[in-house]
Order: structure tokens, then sequence, then C-alpha cells
């Protein structure tokens, strides 16, 4: 434990900020999932109803610095590549 007082207050907010990212991924893992469970039963329009939600999501995380933005600009890519190719089909 940190005998310094700035330190334990480093320690306080980090562990306040890693409970607050944990919660926002993994809403994040749950959308991504749902829109990739859909578009892997085939149904055009359920995904096509997710993935503004999921992107909506992916955006505000990597503006907050959770996720990289590349990292969410990769993700939104593929999601949004996978849900117009089972649209089109």
């Amino acid at each position: 434990m940190a005998n310094i007082k700035s330190a334990q207050k480093r320690i306080r907010q980090s562990l306040k900020r890693r409970a607050r990212n944990r919660s926002h991924r993994s809403r994040m893992r749950t959308a991504i999932k749902a829109v990739r469970a859909a578009v892997a039963s085939g149904d055009a329009q359920l995904a096509g109803e997710l993935l503004p939600k999921t992107v909506s999501i992916l955006d505000s995380l990597a503006h907050k610095g959770v996720i990289h933005a590349n990292a969410a600009a990769r993700t939104k890519s593929r999601l949004t590549k996978a849900v117009t190719a089972l649209q089109s089909a």
C-alpha cells in the first residue's frame, strides 16, 4: 500500500476507472456478440437493427479511451462488412 497521499489517491482513481472500463468493455463485447450471432443465424433484419447501436457503443468507448480508435474502426468495419454481405445475399 502506498504511503504518499497522492499515490493513495491515484490507486483509488485507478480502481474506479478499472471498474467503469470493465463494465463498458463488457457491454461492448455483448453488443458485438449479438451482431455476430445475428449474422451467423442469417437474420439480416435483426443484424441491421443491432449494428447502429453497436457502432454507437464502439464510437463512444473509443472517444472515452476505453479502446483504441483504430480497434473501434476495425471492429466497425468488420461488422458492417458482414451485415452488408448478409443483406445483399
